[in-house]
């Protein structure tokens, strides 16, 4: 089906001087990784978020990854992890030992709260990774990690979607142990279709990141007479907690650096034109139904990555198929409950407890909404959107 407005869209486009930053980068960078642009942004990064800590990486994943590397997991060791949200969630924890956990969410957040992770913690339980999904930080995020801080259990806070939103002056990924961000190509600022940033608090840590990043570079621990001897640089194990990690290689390019540096500048614009916008398509809508159900919060604790809504009195279907095939709005479906999945079905962690989880999903839709939407498109979706409903009424 030909469509008017498709869901997946550019994030956003960019500036003349976010395009400058690019070429300039491409001529000038020496080397072309691990350079002065990585430095840069991981320094800008820091700042802006408020940590002491960040390592650009070549996408969230990746981010998480080394997260769960970091946690050291033994042998019955769990991690509780939202149902709904996207794999890459959680397959990297369990990649490294841990056996998943699922809680629920909140019906009108759309996430987890302390009271949901609370019904699933066991004396097994060495993790928790929540996830500020659809751009909104967990309003209870600061009870959760002063929860996981007392019980001795790690914190991994997934803030792919929720980029510069804050609760009482401190940003989501400053709360937990490990804070975890995404500049995929759908994201709020995405460096050329891929990136990410690990944050971290701790020291120990922060000095085995870059051998994890980075095949286990290091420096050599004696001085060398002549600097071809033995080698450019040293390859080592990292180690922690007396025991070695394997390392990878997920190195953030220099031009993606360099362009993530510029898209910072705006990136509080970008987040405060999605968050008015949504704010507007959430009150057109209710002034003519009520048959959309939205989050709707007119503050810095939402940037409005994605506009979703739950479609009341089953709906659901009869509203996509009229906005499709009338409209040719492209309305999906999104964050199939993991623990539905083969995936996970075929590793034995199909058993969960979520009814909110499955009543969302079940009537669950989401709009396009990237920022780089034109107005008319904008406003052709709001009163399609609104011509439907009023059908749907009658």
């Amino acid at each position: 089906m030909e469509f008017k407005i498709n869901f997946s869209g550019r994030a956003h486009n960019y500036t003349e001087e976010e395009e400058k930053v690019v070429l300039t980068a491409m001529r000038e960078a020496i080397p072309l990784t691990q350079g002065k642009y990585l430095n840069n942004f991981e320094n800008s990064f820091k700042n802006y978020i408020g940590s002491p800590f960040a390592f650009g990486v070549n996408n969230a994943t990746s981010a998480l990854y080394i997260s769960a590397q970091l946690c050291q997991f033994k042998n019955g060791d769990e991690v509780i992890s939202p149902s709904h949200t996207f794999t890459a969630s959680i397959y990297p924890f369990i990649k490294n030992g841990a056996k998943p956990v699922w809680a629920d969410i909140e019906l009108e957040t759309r996430t987890v709260s302390l009271e949901t992770i609370k019904k699933v913690i066991t004396y097994k339980t060495k993790a928790v990774v929540v996830v500020h999904l659809y751009g909104c930080i967990i309003p209870d995020i600061e009870e959760i990690a002063n929860f996981c801080k007392l019980n001795n259990i790690l914190l991994i806070e997934d803030v792919a979607q929720a980029i510069g939103t804050e609760i009482n002056g401190k940003k989501a990924g400053t709360f937990g142990d490990f804070g975890v961000f995404s500049f995929h190509s759908h994201k709020n600022i995405t460096t050329l279709g891929e990136g990410g940033m690990l944050i971290v608090k701790n020291k120990k840590f922060a000095d085995i990141i870059p051998m994890l990043r980075h095949n286990g570079h290091s420096s050599w621990q004696f001085t060398r007479e002549n600097y071809w001897m033995p080698a450019m640089g040293n390859v080592d194990l990292p180690e922690l907690n007396g025991e070695f990690i394997f390392p990878n290689n997920f190195s953030l390019g220099e031009i993606e650096s360099a362009l993530g540096n510029e898209l910072l500048k705006r990136l509080d614009k970008i987040n405060i034109q999605k968050r008015e916008r949504a704010i507007r398509f959430i009150n057109a809508i209710m002034q003519v139904s009520s048959l959309l159900e939205f989050h709707r919060v007119n503050n810095i604790q939402h940037n409005y990555h994605l506009l979703v809504a739950k479609v009341k009195d089953n709906k659901r279907d009869i509203f996509i198929k009229k906005m499709s095939e009338e409209k040719q709005i492209q309305i999906v479906v999104q964050y199939y409950p993991l623990h539905r999945y083969d995936f996970y079905k075929k590793l034995g962690f199909d058993k969960a407890s979520v009814p909110n989880t499955d009543v969302f999903f079940d009537n669950m839709v989401s709009f396009p909404f990237h920022h780089s939407m034109s107005e008319a498109d904008f406003s052709y979706m709001l009163e399609s959107t609104q011509d439907i409903l009023s059908q749907i009424k009658e």
